[in-house]
């Protein structure tokens, strides 16, 4: 009998001190709650011991935690409406404030990220929300920022996933770009003729010292035309060329043109 009494106060010994061993894992902290009041000792990773009857821990999870804030309607500064939704990577800094100052820091966390989502929406323009995410970014991570720290919540990044414009604002949006490509090829269009103008004015002037340069280059034209074999080439005659023959030619001399006059007017009669 008093084997059997040794062995049931062994067993229950080894019950008792397995029901108050605890194991916290490598990502976890343990809050110690002795009575109701927490302890400032947080209890790190590996097996911990509490006190029967006295001691209640609870595990805080010291991972990063990924929230979807889902989208939210709003009407930016000036007067578009935007659907925008993003994304918050946060985790616990402090357990001890996590376990103590807030009931569940994930719901409070999701509720400020959406208020703080609609109110950077109203206070910046269309233009800020396609392209300047960044700053945007980091306005929001800012916003969260404040309440956050108070109750032991770091907030890691803070990024805006997509924005949804309506159909009518696509279109102004499409319309908007095209004519700015339109005004971006007149520019160039432009400059390119301002160039041209510039060197033909330079070739210009080198062919009215050259006259005949001008002649190599109406020859030049004749050859480019002339290998297309499919028109009709119609070349006229050099204005020099008409010249140097007015200059060959011999001219008549004017006494010789004139009709001769008889002596006698009667010879005409027949």
């Amino acid at each position: 009998m008093i084997l059997y009494a040794v062995a049931g106060a062994i067993g229950a010994a080894v019950f008792w001190l397995a029901t108050n061993l605890r194991v916290v894992k490598q990502f976890e902290r343990g809050v110690i709650f002795r009575f109701g009041r927490v302890q400032k000792g947080v209890r790190g990773p590996g097996l911990t011991m509490l006190i029967p009857v006295a001691d209640r821990m609870q595990k805080v999870n010291m991972q990063i935690i990924t929230m979807p804030v889902p989208a939210q309607d709003g009407i930016t500064r000036d007067n578009v409406t935007v659907r925008v939704d993003a994304v918050i990577y946060f985790k616990v800094a402090d357990p001890l404030r996590v376990a103590v100052d807030i009931q569940d820091y994930v719901s409070a966390i999701g509720q400020v990220a959406q208020t703080s989502l609609r109110s950077i929406i109203g206070k910046s323009d269309l233009d800020d929300l396609l392209s300047n995410r960044e700053g945007l970014n980091q306005g929001l991570e800012l916003m969260l920022d404040n309440p956050a720290m108070g109750w032991g919540i770091h907030i890691d990044r803070v990024e805006i996933k997509d924005v949804v414009l309506p159909d009518s604002m696509k279109r102004s949006i499409a319309r908007q770009a095209e004519a700015e490509r339109e005004r971006r090829a007149r520019v160039i269009t432009a400059d390119g003729e301002l160039q041209a103008s510039q060197k033909l004015a330079q070739a210009a002037e080198i062919m009215a010292e050259q006259p005949a340069a001008l002649q190599l280059r109406l020859l030049q034209t004749v050859v480019e035309v002339a290998a297309e074999k499919n028109s009709t080439l119609i070349l006229p005659f050099p204005v020099e060329l008409l010249r140097f023959l007015e200059k060959s030619t011999p001219q008549s001399s004017p006494q010789a043109d004139k009709p001769k006059i008889p002596d006698d007017p009667r010879s005409l009669l027949p």
